[in-house]
């Protein structure tokens, strides 16, 4: 029997989601045939949050049940606002998120980003939850990885030692933490 995934880009434009291309094909060949992969293009539409909640929100309420959901950087955090702000009519089987940055600070950009203060408390914790990160990620600081420990500690955590902010294109130990749920 076949099994779903959904993978959410980073960034905010087609050179992004080019870029993390590179994961989902690693993704897809660790993973093997037992697996399919939808890779959506989320475009930018001029909305402050760049339209990211309203069309993964979109992208899981068509997909089948058991819906394993993936999602690098902006995407990552966009999928944990959508998780946590709205009420999920599919079954997920799991949520695998790299790079994940923690959205604070005063600017006006950034709110629209921030994850609600009560966010922690709408997510299903029987859900299987991982965080990756790479020590040496040159994009999102390694220290937004403790936060989310301290808000989430139910979930699961990969500290990785190198690999940028793109893993060095290898999802190895994600496709092994999805074989295990």
């Amino acid at each position: 029997m076949q099994k779903h995934l959904t993978f959410f880009h980073g960034g905010g434009s087609k050179e992004d989601y080019e870029a993390d291309a590179k994961l989902v094909e690693s993704l897809k060949v660790k993973l093997g045939s037992g697996y399919t992969v939808h890779y959506p293009l989320l475009d930018n539409d001029g909305t402050p949050d760049l339209g990211r909640r309203k069309q993964i929100s979109e992208e899981i309420s068509t997909s089948e049940d058991n819906i394993i959901l993936l999602a690098h950087s902006l995407g990552a955090s966009m999928l944990l606002a959508c998780l946590s702000e709205n009420k999920i009519r599919k079954k997920v089987a799991g949520i695998f998120l790299l790079a994940t940055p923690f959205w604070n600070g005063k600017e006006d950009w950034v709110e629209a980003f921030k994850l609600r203060p009560n966010f922690a408390k709408q997510l299903d914790k029987k859900t299987p939850l991982f965080f990756y990160h790479c020590r040496d990620d040159e994009e999102v600081p390694f220290g937004h990885l403790t936060i989310y420990r301290h808000h989430l500690p139910w979930a699961s955590f990969r500290e990785i030692s190198v690999g940028g902010h793109q893993f060095n294109n290898d999802l190895t130990i994600v496709a092994n933490d999805i074989k295990s749920i």
